[in-house]
């Protein structure tokens, strides 16, 4: 600025934040989707680890506690509680294994078919609502895009494994 306040022919450079990385964005995403299963789930009377944990089971009916857990992204330890919890409320039911009988394998009930359907249709509005705007073509190229990410970070922790077990 000059002495009366005019500009002087120095300008200034505008500087541009850096676009959010994009696990941050992910993460935006995540949170914003968990905010609204968890109100979704939580009319029905659900967590969403619980109703993760019915969709896997239909996906994959008759599969291990400790196989549950691990899909269902929890402990063992909190996979037990939540299959326990599962099992007095009446939305699944554990037989034992043909193969191992010390393995109990879950399967979803009646009831728990029928309340993870009225939960998946408030859950399918949601999806529309997060990719109103989002052709077809683009639906699946994040999809692709996001099992390549999974996919490369799983193998990425295996690979990590070996290399410190190498040590």
């Amino acid at each position: 600025m000059t002495a009366a306040g005019g500009r002087t022919g120095a300008t200034r450079a505008v500087v541009r934040a850096p676009a959010p990385r994009l696990t941050y964005l992910v993460k935006q995403a995540e949170l914003a989707i968990r905010a609204q299963l968890d109100r979704i789930v939580g009319r029905h009377g659900l967590t969403t680890l619980q109703y993760t944990a019915l969709s896997v089971l239909e996906r994959n009916p008759g599969i291990s506690s400790a196989q549950l857990s691990r899909r269902s992204f929890v402990t063992a330890q909190a996979g037990n509680e939540m299959v326990a919890i599962l099992e007095r409320k009446g939305l699944i039911e554990r037989q034992p294994s043909p193969a191992h009988l010390r393995i109990r394998l879950v399967h979803l009930t009646t009831a728990g078919a029928a309340l993870l359907d009225s939960c998946d249709a408030e859950v399918d509005a949601l999806e529309t609502r997060m990719l109103h705007g989002v052709d077809a073509a683009t639906r699946r190229q994040l999809r692709a895009g996001l099992e390549s990410c999974t996919a490369n970070l799983h193998d990425g922790a295996a690979s990590s494994d070996v290399t410190r077990r190498s040590r």
